[in-house]
């Protein structure tokens, strides 16, 4: 208690000066318009200016809770587009495989499982359940929900082997949907997704996007069935024709539902033209 009345006598001028200033400012700023309005003005920006740096400052010690919230939205956003990007591929294929299977509609199938396949070399194979005890036989046309897959190469009793269009071998015959012009398609190594369609005349009217399926010319497939659609247009080497690089439909590395296309009307064609060739052989 000494101490303080010692302290308080000791500066007791200097209390008493800084009081009468705060009653002197007071009523200045109190009662005179023009100082009251530059002492809130000035108090404002003052009074702004912390707040934003208080702002600041409680952003920056709380970026690490930010930054959690911000990586989980993005998942919850990425999940989001997967999900919607299964959705919409989940639609295309089925309207695909709607259109394949209404092309296939009054054709005997003999579905099968794919099991066994190749897709990383020059010269690929495909084996399915199903051989000659289930109606399978040699050069007939396999396909799948989303296009055409290959022809039949080789038939035991319950297995068959399939040369699919990733073969060097491979030549089916195609053309532009909609119109007359047709080549053969031919697939010349990796990437497994792209194929080229030769010997399309000069005077097609060609444009990308266009959907290229079967012809229907040979004996194998019905006309009209999806094979993929053009996405580039080159010449020939020889300069005469065009060839055409085609984005396959069919997925081939993950092929597992096919099904045989038994033509039973292509059948009868081959044993007629047989029978003809055979008619017209000189007889020894």
């Amino acid at each position: 208690m000494r101490n303080l009345v010692e302290f308080i006598d000791k500066y007791c001028h200097w209390m008493l000066f800084v009081v009468l200033e705060v009653v002197s400012m007071v009523l200045l700023f109190r009662y005179n318009n023009y100082q009251g309005s530059a002492w809130l003005s000035s108090a404002n920006i003052v009074s702004g200016s912390l707040m934003n740096v208080s702002s600041k400052v409680y952003s920056y010690f709380h970026l690490a809770q930010l930054n959690t919230e911000l990586t989980q939205h993005n998942l919850q956003l990425e999940e989001q587009i997967r999900q919607l990007s299964a959705q919409l591929k989940s639609v295309r294929n089925d309207s695909t495989q709607n259109i394949v299977m209404e092309k296939l509609r009054d054709y005997d199938l003999i579905p099968a499982k794919v099991v066994d396949n190749s897709v990383n070399r020059y010269d690929n194979y495909i084996t399915i359940d199903k051989g000659s005890a289930d109606g399978v036989r040699k050069d007939m046309g396999v396909a799948c929900g989303t296009g055409i897959v290959g022809v039949v190469y080789l038939v035991t009793q319950h297995y068959s082997v399939i040369v699919p269009v990733l073969h060097s071998q491979s030549n089916i015959s195609c053309s532009l949907q909609g119109s007359e012009y047709f080549g053969y398609l031919h697939w010349r190594g990796l990437p497994v997704d792209i194929a080229y369609v030769d010997d399309v005349p000069r005077h097609a009217n060609l444009k990308l996007h266009e959907k290229v399926v079967t012809s229907g010319y040979s004996s194998v497939f019905p006309a009209g069935l999806l094979v993929g659609e053009v996405i580039n247009i080159f010449n020939s080497p020889d300069g005469l024709s065009y060839r055409l690089q085609v984005r396959l439909s069919t997925d081939f590395s993950r092929l597992r539902d096919v099904c045989v296309i038994n033509d039973t009307a292509a059948l009868e064609r081959m044993k007629a033209y047989q029978a003809a060739i055979d008619s017209l052989k000189p007889k020894e």
